[in-house]
């Protein structure tokens, strides 16, 4: 790849995705590089569904179209991203499946915007994150990539679980979409109507309480995966990891609100969480033990009302 062409990922992933940035530049350069392609590449299909204020259906699904058929060398890529990209592709031997489930994904914002079931959810994660963590892996190139790839898809799903838990206000105020789950919001007597309000209940706090639990066990399954990638990428795996959990501690300390207040990681909390984990990581190189010492994912035996873990779960 050409230097430009890195760089005018790297543009891009400076500035709208800074927490994953954070972490990339912990990353052994042929593998950064190549983060930021890919990085830039997803982002500009996502913003072909998520900034389409005023652009027909039709039109962002002959953009994303016109996507696809450049990322999978079909016709001549349009910008240093896609160059880099088309580079990328086949290098690593990224899969048109691949490409095609995350376009795919990317399509259905279009038409979907809340999700009946988890396994509805799921299957929407499947192009949307997972197919980004299977690429990733790709990049990576672990020894045992086929122990690997599980555990990097359940990463990428926590990864966007914690992604929606912090943006439900964002996501109703700009979008229109609930992901939280339609089924889990009834269990717990929410209606979407209330989050359309932006109206906070006890009832909701527990809604999110529930998924933010069930994020937790996605963390812990891609967690026990980093040991099978290269030994030069497993710490800023894990960085990425403790950093994207870390916004389950503030979403714990506002109490599960996040319709009033978006949950936001100060740079200085993000500088912390670095540390912290270096530090541990310098004298214990196991992932796992390492990512239950520092992060906001509770260990299975603790008990989530102690004060260490961001306050009480809802009650009443």
């Amino acid at each position: 790849m050409q230097q430009e062409h890195i760089n005018a990922g790297k543009s891009i992933q400076k500035q709208t995705g800074k927490t994953f940035y954070l972490a990339t530049r912990f990353l052994p350069k042929r593998v950064r590089h190549a983060t930021h392609v890919l990085y830039a590449f997803f982002r500009i299909a996502d913003e072909i569904v998520d900034d389409a204020a005023g652009v027909p259906p039709d039109q962002q699904r002959a953009e994303l179209e016109s996507l696809r058929k450049q990322a999978l060398g079909e016709t001549e890529p349009d910008g240093p991203v896609l160059v880099a990209f088309n580079e990328l592709r086949q290098e690593y031997d990224i899969t048109a499946a691949e490409i095609n489930v995350f376009i795919d994904a990317m399509q259905s914002d279009i038409d979907t915007d809340r999700y009946e079931t988890y396994a509805d959810l799921e299957s929407y994660m499947r192009g949307s994150a997972a197919a980004v963590g299977v690429m990733m892996t790709a990049i990576m190139d672990p020894e045992d990539r086929e122990t690997a790839l599980p555990h990097a898809v359940k990463l990428g799903e926590a990864f966007q679980m914690s992604n929606f838990l912090r943006d439900v206000r964002e996501d109703i105020i700009e979008r229109d979409r609930i992901y939280l789950p339609q089924k889990t919001l009834r269990t717990h007597g929410v209606s979407a109507e209330q989050i359309e309000r932006l109206e906070y209940s006890e009832s909701f706090g527990r809604a999110m309480a529930a998924e933010l639990k069930r994020t937790e066990d996605l963390y812990r399954e891609g967690v026990a995966g980093i040991r099978y990638l290269p030994e030069d990428c497993q710490l800023p795996v894990l960085l990425a990891a403790v950093l994207y959990a870390e916004h389950h501690t503030i979403i714990r300390n506002q109490q599960y609100d996040v319709l009033s207040t978006e949950p936001s990681l100060s740079t200085a909390r993000k500088l912390w969480c670095l540390a912290k984990t270096r530090w541990h990581w310098h004298w214990n190189r196991d992932p796992e033990a390492v990512f239950q010492r520092v992060s906001a994912v509770p260990a299975l035996e603790t008990d989530r009302s102690e004060p260490g873990h961001g306050g009480r779960v809802p009650t009443q």
